[in-house]
């Protein structure tokens, strides 16, 4: 059904009740007790690295003030305090904020994927583990195709295409909250004064809440804000990326992008974009149709030989700097 119905369209997708029969889903819907006595199980000597925020930040992870640091804390603790924390905090008038992120769930809960696997993902594909309470993200996009399910408590997903980068106002790309760019706009509370074209990116917004068991695909670079709504909530989700193994980072491109191509004069930055439209996306087919394959160098097709020569190149490259 992944393959053949939901990626083909390049758009989000709510799947209800994917994974309903899940036994960390059937806990989870017992009692908040139940559904950390069922990840108790798998161990919880394990220490992880968990975000924690004043009861000032209301759940809302993000930039300080200034933007140079950020309005949390990360530190280390084992799962069965976290889980213990999780469960203390309920009854607190004004909890501090708690969450794990990205946890490889076969490294953290040895045992879990095979209690509660999913047949549409590849195998390679290792399930992550997020868990907390209740926290509100900015919206962010991935680098990678993302199906995420809620096995605990509630979730809303606010997402947004990719073409409304400009309309969310992008944070700094060198310091985010969680490893990719996030919108400065708070979309509970927004401030169209000081971030106006915001409203073009809400009449583009799509949102939905997941209860435990529902599932969302979310397609490559898609924008989504996520809010936790309960008091207690837990998250497993996959990302992959189909792209050829062996190359780089798009993110080394676009840095020394910025620092090659930035400064130049507007002519030159001009010329510049024109040869990376036709050579680099190109925009208009192949752009070395009129040469013999073995002249087209790489500029042709990708291949792992290639790959090797233009990684060595780039060292050299890179050791000039």
């Amino acid at each position: 059904m992944l393959d053949a119905e939901i990626r083909p369209l390049g758009q989000p997708a709510v799947l209800r009740g994917l994974a309903a029969h899940w036994p960390v889903v059937r806990a989870g819907k017992q009692s908040e007790e139940a559904g950390l006595d069922y990840f108790r199980r798998f161990g919880q000597d394990r220490e992880i690295e968990a975000l924690l925020g004043a009861p000032e930040i209301e759940g809302r992870f993000f930039y300080s003030p200034d933007l140079k640091g950020m309005n949390f804390l990360r530190g280390q603790v084992s799962l069965r305090d976290f889980y213990d924390r999780l469960l203390r905090d309920r009854t607190a008038h004004r909890p501090y904020s708690l969450a794990l992120q990205s946890e490889v769930i076969p490294n953290l809960l040895p045992g879990f994927v095979e209690e509660n696997p999913l047949a549409m993902v590849e195998p390679r594909v290792q399930p992550r583990l997020w868990m907390g309470n209740t926290i509100h993200v900015a919206p962010h996009y991935d680098l990678m195709e993302n199906l995420g399910i809620v096995v605990m408590g509630r979730r809303r997903f606010t997402v947004f295409p990719p073409h409304q980068l400009d309309n969310l106002y992008m944070g700094p790309i060198e310091l985010t909250p969680a490893g990719t760019p996030v919108s400065l706009v708070d979309i509970a509370n927004p401030d169209l004064v000081r971030f106006p074209r915001y409203a073009e990116a809400a009449n583009h917004a799509q949102s939905t809440i997941l209860e435990p068991g529902d599932a969302i695909y979310l397609p490559f670079h898609w924008w989504h804000a996520v809010d936790s709504l309960e008091k207690v909530n837990a998250f497993v989700n996959y990302w992959w990326n189909d792209a050829r193994p062996g190359m780089g980072n798009p993110y080394d491109a676009l840095m020394y992008g910025l620092f090659a191509l930035r400064g130049l004069p507007p002519e030159q930055r001009e010329a510049w974009r024109l040869m990376f439209n036709r050579l680099v996306f190109e925009s208009d087919g192949d752009p070395v149709a009129h040469l013999p394959e073995e002249a087209k160098g790489v500029l042709g097709p990708t291949t792992d030989k290639k790959l090797a020569m233009m990684r060595a190149t780039l060292r050299q490259i890179m050791a000039r700097l």
